[in-house]
């Protein structure tokens, strides 16, 4: 195998900005991989795994300069929920299906992107994003009040816990909620005004911003610092993480059941879905301010053999991470070099530092999930879709209440379909105006927008859409509706400007419609047919009998019209006002 392009021109000077970014990284990372580990439901050392030879696999294939590979919340969720009821969590058998589940996106993955099929990146509206992302963040921050509080919880799903959350409460373990508050207490105030205050005593924008980023891991330090000096983690005490083995991360040992295989190929395409969708809409924000190019198909290799090696490596799936990936940028990453060192540095971690994270409280890592996750909640994308497009809002509602009533698998599928509902519902209401001429000009407008000549006898109606079998109805009865009103017509012009495809139903719409203003007297003429629905057309009966009834452009057929019309009865033109 070559050398990627990005080493093969690498260049010095570079060098600097990538080791700082991959130290920034790596710090931000070690909390972070811990606490998603244990929110899929996993020992915490395989978020440690899983992120270390996957970042070296992005790395080799992918082609963003600054996406930062690793585990995610979202994916730690969707992970979590697939694997539910599966294996006992933490079991064996757990870690085997959560490689699996690795192995099988990855492997999607890849055949994707060896196929070119880097269009998947589009095929989830920003809609339908939005509302996924913002239930399953609602779905962590609730799931994520057992461990900070130290509660008795039960339920499942959003509704369920929500239900035994007023009789969980009398439950909470004073130190756990002490000491889970008060996290959660810093690392908000740091978010919001560490950076302002690091500025204020003199220090530059942009390492302030950076130590503000890296407030976590002092809040994981002085959590572990106060239950070993206090002895909080006895009989009784404080939730902690407990012994994280050391050493080279390595395959789990087995592979799930033949049995279990099939349940894993929904779960994980919808992961290989929303991680490529994720982290190709972070990797081409980065790339747009850097002014340079995010190729979708090297992407989806990028993140298969990341999620490959994740598999290999007893991790579970994962993807580019927003924050971490924003993080990356504003350290310095000029190329992947900046991930293959806090990978470098994150196995130093592994092989050496893991005893330090025995005495952490899970409240912390909840904590800082809880902080992480809080700024996927977008309302701005909700208030803006309410306000243009209702359907693409009643999506992204749709999509966010089914994370949170059904489950993140079924949300996702509720939000795809919702989507394509809506896109077919606006195909079959296409937009249709009946034009006319502009004075002295050859341009055509909407009659009801402007003031514009026409012509007695003449309808000329644009279509804007398609013409497929959920429309052809519909279009059909507007002509009809038309002519009703205008019972003096004798010439009906489709203007076909905006018709990219006639459909077999179409086509028998047409046909039949053609035949049937034939016999009221009535001529169906054609303008600005495209090329290619021209060429489809001319292969067909309604083809053959239009010989000579299509022009080229609408004012065209205006002229044609006025000369047919003058030679009949003289028609003068006419003029509409404004409406």
């Amino acid at each position: 195998m070559s050398l990627p392009d990005w080493l093969k021109s690498y260049r010095r000077d570079d060098l600097a900005g990538d080791l700082i970014a991959g130290f920034v990284v790596a710090v931000m990372l070690i909390p972070q991989s811990l606490a998603y580990a244990l929110m899929a439901g996993l020992p915490a050392q395989v978020g440690l795994y899983a992120s270390v030879l996957p970042i070296m696999a992005y790395a080799a294939f992918g082609s963003s300069m600054s996406l930062a590979v690793g585990p995610v919340a979202v994916l730690s969720l969707m992970t979590a929920s697939a694997l539910h009821g599966l294996a006992p969590p933490g079991s064996a058998q757990y870690l085997a299906l959560a490689a699996g589940l690795a192995a099988l996106s990855g492997a999607m993955l890849l055949l994707f992107g060896l196929l070119r099929f880097g269009f998947l990146a589009h095929l989830l509206s920003h809609p339908v994003i939005s509302g996924f992302i913002s239930g399953s963040a609602v779905l962590i921050l609730l799931g994520q009040l057992k461990p900070l509080l130290g509660l008795n919880l039960q339920g499942q799903g959003g509704l369920g816990l929500l239900l035994h959350l007023a009789q969980a409460l009398p439950t909470a373990h004073g130190a756990t909620a002490l000491i889970g508050l008060s996290s959660l207490l810093l690392l908000a105030l740091a978010r919001r005004h560490l950076a302002p205050l690091l500025r204020a005593f003199g220090l530059p924008s942009k390492p302030s911003d950076l130590l503000a980023r890296l407030a976590p891991m002092l809040v994981v330090i002085t959590a572990i610092l106060v239950v070993r000096f206090w002895s909080l983690d006895g009989p009784g005490g404080v939730s902690v993480v407990g012994p994280v083995p050391a050493g080279l991360p390595g395959w789990p040992g087995q592979w799930p059941a033949l049995a279990q295989w099939s349940e894993l190929l929904l779960p994980a395409a919808l992961l290989a879905l929303v991680g490529f969708v994720e982290s190709v809409s972070v990797a081409q924000s980065l790339a747009l301010r850097k002014q340079q190019r995010i190729d979708p198909d090297r992407e989806l290799l990028g993140l298969g053999a990341a999620n490959l090696a994740s598999a290999l490596s007893g991790g579970y799936p994962v993807t580019g991470g927003f924050a971490r990936s924003v993080v990356n940028d504003a350290a310095g990453a000029r190329t992947p070099l900046a991930g293959v060192m806090a990978a470098v540095l994150m196995l130093v971690v592994v092989l050496f530092l893991t005893p330090w994270f025995r005495p952490l409280p899970h409240a912390v890592l909840a904590a800082t999930i809880m902080i992480a996750v809080s700024s996927l909640i977008d309302v701005q994308t909700l208030r803006q879709a309410w306000h243009y497009d209702r359907a693409d809002a009643l999506s992204l509602i749709g999509t966010f209440l089914g994370v949170l009533l059904i489950g993140v698998e079924a949300g996702i599928l509720i939000g795809v379909v919702l989507s394509l509902g809506a896109l077919v519902w606006r195909s079959t209401r296409p937009h249709m105006a009946v034009v006319g001429r502009l004075a002295g000009s050859e341009h055509f407008r909407n009659i009801a927008r402007h003031r514009v000549e026409t012509l007695p006898g003449l309808i000329a109606l644009r279509i804007d859409e398609s013409l497929f079998f959920a429309n052809a109805s519909v279009v059909e009865a507007r002509i009809e509706s038309l002519l009703q009103a205008q019972p003096q017509t004798r010439i009906f012009l489709i203007i076909g400007s905006a018709i990219n495809q006639i459909d077999a139903t179409a086509l028998a719409m047409l046909t039949e419609l053609e035949r049937s203003l034939g016999q009221r007297g009535i001529l169906l003429w054609l303008a600005e047919i495209k090329g290619p629905v021209m060429d489809r057309l001319r292969g067909t009966g309604l083809g053959e009998r239009l010989e000579g009834r299509v022009f080229l452009s609408t004012h065209e057929a205006f002229l044609a019209a006025q000369e047919r019309l003058h030679a009949r009865q003289d028609a003068p033109i006419g003029t509409t006002g404004d409406a």
